[in-house]
């Protein structure tokens, strides 16, 4: 049985420094993967663009539309009150969720893109709500909201311009700080890789991003450049053991700091009931995952291409 025992530790030991040795020595290999997802992801958004026009999704709160929210404390099948919404303006997006407070469902919201100066086409959105839920609107005290297509088009405007600019001082920074172009645009690479694979997921969702799916987009280049950083201050700034050891060091720091941002982000995905909330942790946690792979392998990578080549023209780093 003690014999077991070793020959299992053995074993594990073994594969593990197997996994090491690929990842010590292959990193060039290695470097494929974190590209081919980046190549995937950009085809797919290009896909989107082909087929719609647009690179994402967008919901009411960035294309205009109406939401009319409605008070309703009983189960309903979303799905099917889509489908009946949906027959009644099949030349545009409608969306139906459900509204929970501590788990209870307390109303349902639906979302079209129809013209809300319209008032006749509001009128038939609210007798499609009511014959597909069988109940009278005018002795329910439901909530509606209209936002027109050119503010909406001006909120995606201007979050784009946001993000832009947000991405944009990011790099400025990174430059200035640490002077050296290919680790300066190795953290940047990493970080519009995260951006562009959590678009892409999203989309494969068939998910629709609003304004709040904007703002998880700018939380993402902090989440981002945070693990980028730390490796390339490790890597490049500390002169203490091997290259190799440093950047062990940095991802023992940073896997913590990743698996602890993901798994809260899990938390409050599972548990929160808001579906503002629940769009920006979904971004969140898409791009965290990205960046495992867009930190520990490409970045690290590009940077130990950059410490050879430097190495073999004499400079120490």
């Amino acid at each position: 049985m003690e014999e077991q025992k070793q020959q299992n530790i053995q074993q594990k030991k073994s594969v593990k420094q197997t996994l090491f040795e690929i990842y010590d020595k292959k990193y060039k290999l290695l470097l494929i993967i974190p590209f081919l997802i980046l190549f995937l992801a950009l085809m797919q958004i290009s896909y989107q663009i082909y087929s719609t026009g647009d690179f994402i999704k967008k919901d009411v709160s960035l294309k205009g539309g109406v939401t009319v929210t409605v008070p309703y404390e009983r189960d309903i099948d979303i799905i099917q009150i889509e489908k009946q919404v949906s027959s009644k303006f099949p030349s545009n997006d409608v969306a139906v969720r459900t509204l929970r407070s501590v788990g209870t469902v307390v109303g349902f919201i639906v979302e079209a893109d129809i013209d809300g100066n319209d008032k006749a086409q509001v009128q038939n959105l609210l007798n499609a709500i009511e014959s597909s839920l069988k109940v009278d609107l005018s002795k329910v005290n439901y909530g509606i909201e209209i936002i027109g297509s050119s503010l909406g088009a001006s909120f995606f405007r201007e979050s784009l311009i946001a993000l832009a600019v947000a991405f944009l001082f990011m790099g400025l920074v990174v430059l200035i700080y640490f002077r050296t172009f290919v680790p300066s645009i190795a953290i940047i690479l990493a970080a519009f890789s995260d951006m562009v694979v959590a678009l892409a997921v999203m989309n494969l969702l068939d998910a629709r991003i609003g304004t709040a799916g904007i703002a998880a987009f700018l939380m993402l280049i902090g989440y981002s450049v945070d693990t980028d950083i730390l490796l390339t201050v490790r890597v490049l700034k500390r002169k203490e053991g091997t290259v190799m050891d440093r950047i062990v060091s940095s991802i023992k720091t940073g896997m913590t700091m990743t698996l602890t941002a993901i798994i809260s982000t899990l938390v409050a995905l599972l548990v929160t009931q808001s579906e503002v909330i629940r769009q920006i942790m979904l971004i969140l946690l898409i791009g965290l995952i990205a960046d495992i792979f867009n930190t520990w392998i490409q970045n690290v990578g590009l940077l130990r291409i950059y410490v050879e080549r430097k190495a073999k023209k004499g400079i120490i780093l």
